[in-house]
């Protein structure tokens, strides 16, 4: 009788263990990204910071890193 409530709670733990495998793969940020729209193109919503303009590369990549610099802790810490 031991012998089997083992082997039934070794079977219950491989079950349990291999069943975590067995998650969908994230596929809502694959969605997300349009490899044919370029990232400075962008949605004219109410998200977007002050000084871009969607369409307007020049524009983004200097939003883009005015962000960055406010990020990084030595340029906060040096101000």
């Amino acid at each position: 009788m031991k012998l089997t409530f083992k082997t039934l709670g070794l079977c219950f733990a491989a079950v349990a263990l291999l069943a975590a495998c067995s998650e969908p793969p994230e596929i809502a940020a694959k969605k997300a990204k349009r490899p044919d729209v370029a990232p400075y193109m962008g949605a004219n919503n109410g998200f977007m910071t002050k000084n871009w303009t969607p369409g307007n590369q020049a524009s983004w990549t200097e939003s883009i890193d005015k962000r960055n610099q406010g990020q990084n802790e030595y340029s906060r810490i040096k101000n």
